[in-house]
């Protein structure tokens, strides 16, 4: 044989010399769950050794991300029942928890750039992303309402908001939103391509956010389709999304790779709750190595053509990473 593939192979020492796809803490973005009052740290059922935070043990976790290595946090807050309403008043109060939170994390940690969920589901009396008149979710009333709550995150102090409704024309509401604040440095993250998911159980029981009837289909995209994908992204592009965003990751790495062929911006993939659950599960039954396997779909993400991971495993990740 003239030819050995093998050669590449043969030693550790050769095949990280040859390793195509490499995983760096720069690569990760945090996703955390805050919640009211004070000294509370409370684990996810679904999502073991994952927690919600009241907002100064939030803040001691922002430190220790730091100080590990990791600059990306993306925020989500869990809204009492009583401030719930169909029009996502709480949303836009600007000592609201995400306010607060946001303000609290840039004067701890002032380097560390800060996302935050922009919808309203956690806000809605539904569980919805949008407003609802006669049991349908409707679309430009919701923008109206998104656009003022992403100009509230922005002028608390985050550096990137992140659009995850799946509204029409979002975009670039919120961007002429911003720009009529004068906030031209804020980015958007755009959840682009976000599909009407069967993964998301998790992170709705972190939030208490599941819909109240009905499902998300009218707005989230269907599974089955990918060129519709490529459609979406484009539109966020032209406009205004600094970043576009595939949700879920692992079952949709074809779609991740599509969207990283299409353009020319960095592409986010988002490693979802139930993806999460599902290692953690299987782990815990003994089926496969939690480590290896934590390590083997963050590679398989990035390799599809993620340049930024929002991922559970972020902490796993840097000590794995070494």
């Amino acid at each position: 044989m003239l030819i050995r593939p093998r050669i590449l192979r043969q030693s550790e020492a050769v095949r990280r010399l040859v390793q195509e796809t490499s995983l760096s803490l720069d690569d990760f973005i945090v996703p955390l769950f805050i919640d009211e009052g004070e000294n509370y740290r409370e684990e996810i059922a679904s999502m073991p050794d994952y927690y919600r935070l009241s907002l100064d043990l939030t803040v001691k976790e922002v430190k220790e991300l730091w100080a590990m290595g990791l600059r990306t946090v993306l925020l989500f807050v869990k809204v009492s029942d009583h401030l719930k309403d169909n029009l996502g008043k709480e949303a836009l109060n600007t000592e609201g928890l995400m306010q607060r939170t946001i303000r609290a994390i840039k004067e701890a940690v002032p380097d560390m750039c800060v996302m935050t969920d922009v919808a309203l589901d956690p806000y809605s009396s539904y569980g919805h992303d949008g407003i609802v008149e006669n049991f349908e979710i409707v679309n430009d009333k919701s923008v109206e309402v998104l656009a003022q709550m992403a100009v509230s995150h922005a002028l608390a102090g985050a550096d990137f908001v992140a659009p995850s409704d799946m509204m029409d024309g979002r975009i670039g509401a919120i961007r002429r939103a911003l720009e009529a604040e004068n906030l031209h440095n804020t980015g958007i993250l755009a959840y682009s391509a976000k599909y009407a998911s069967c993964f998301y159980g998790p992170f709705r029981d972190a939030l208490d956010s599941a819909p109240g009837f009905g499902d998300k289909k009218t707005y989230q995209m269907n599974p089955a389709n990918r060129l519709e994908a490529l459609r979406e992204v484009q539109l966020d592009i032209t406009e205004g999304a600094d970043i576009v965003m595939v949700k879920p990751a692992l079952s949709y790495l074809d779609v991740i790779r599509e969207v990283k062929n299409a353009v020319h911006i960095p592409v986010a993939a988002y490693q979802v709750s139930g993806e999460y659950a599902m290692v953690k599960a299987a782990a815990k039954m003994g089926w496969l190595d939690e480590d290896r396997a934590k390590m083997e779909i963050l590679t398989s993400i990035k390799r599809a053509g993620a340049d930024v991971i929002a991922t559970y495993f972020a902490k796993d990740a840097v000590r794995l990473l070494g």
